[in-house]
Formats: C-alpha cells, sequence, structure tokens
C-alpha cells in the first residue's frame, strides 16, 4: 500500500477519509444488498420516525439528486413508503416493516464495522472524532446562514 500523503487542503482530507470510510462500511453491508448510504437513510428514518424529504435531507446533510435516488432504491425495495404533503413538492417518508427488518438484519455488520474501526483508533479518538465531525457540521452549516 503506498504510503498516505497528508493533503494541505480540509476538503480534499476529509472526502478522502469519507470514502475510505464508506468502503469499509459498503464491504460489511453488501452481502445484504445495502450500501452504507442507504444504512444511513434506513437508520436516520428509524430515529427520527416520520419525516419531510427536506428534513431528511437537511438531517443528513445530503444533496436533493443523491437523496432522491437512495430514496428511489429503498422505495423499491419496499422498505419505505412515502405519502404527500400538503402540496405537490413535499413527501413524508417512514420505515416500513419490511424496512424495520432489513435494518436490523444489517445493524449487527455494521456494528461489525464499527468496533473494527474504533478498535484501530482507540475508544478516546473514536470519541473525538465524533466530536470533531459534528463540530465541522455545525461550524459549516452555522457560515451557511450568514
Amino acid at each position: 500500500m503506498p504510503a498516505i500523503v497528508a493533503l494541505p487542503c480540509m476538503c480534499a482530507s476529509l472526502r478522502r477519509a469519507a470514502r475510505a470510510l464508506t468502503q469499509l462500511y459498503d464491504d460489511a453491508l453488501r452481502p445484504l444488498g445495502l450500501r452504507a448510504t442507504q444504512f444511513t437513510v434506513l437508520q436516520a428514518l428509524s430515529l427520527a420516525g416520520e419525516v419531510s424529504q427536506g428534513e431528511l435531507g437537511q438531517l443528513l446533510v445530503m444533496d436533493s439528486t443523491t437523496l432522491t435516488r437512495t430514496l428511489r432504491i429503498l422505495s423499491a425495495q419496499g422498505w419505505i413508503e412515502n405519502r404527500p404533503g400538503k402540496d405537490r413538492r413535499e413527501r413524508w417518508l417512514r420505515l416500513t416493516s419490511a424496512g424495520h427488518h432489513q435494518l436490523k438484519r444489517a445493524t449487527p455488520r455494521w456494528e461489525r464495522a464499527q468496533a473494527r474501526l474504533r478498535s484501530r483508533l482507540g475508544d478516546a479518538r473514536w470519541h473525538e472524532l465524533l466530536k470533531v465531525s459534528t463540530e465541522v457540521i455545525g461550524g459549516i452549516l452555522e457560515s451557511a446562514e450568514d
């Protein structure tokens, strides 16, 4: 494996780390026909209950095109259902019983990927990275409001 070169750009560094993490979780979830992005949406809906597509996009800081594509796949699998809102543009989303079942099936694989990464990083670093990633998102969203 080639040496990992430090990149001077925060965006490039975090995107590279995100791609590496995505590959780790995709590999863990692939036997169930799931990708990390799909698992994340199922997990978010499980935690949030019924939410609008716009709210889900904000919660996940996910662009509309990517979210729509992911939701289409999850809907075709029967894992989520959506209903119209007050106007034609609004969609409300929630997990179906099949979606809850798929999430339950996938969670042990996700937990193993989490544990693998956590053991490599150590508990203190793991918690610090979770904290810093939340702070980065908060800082970016706050600056976007200015």
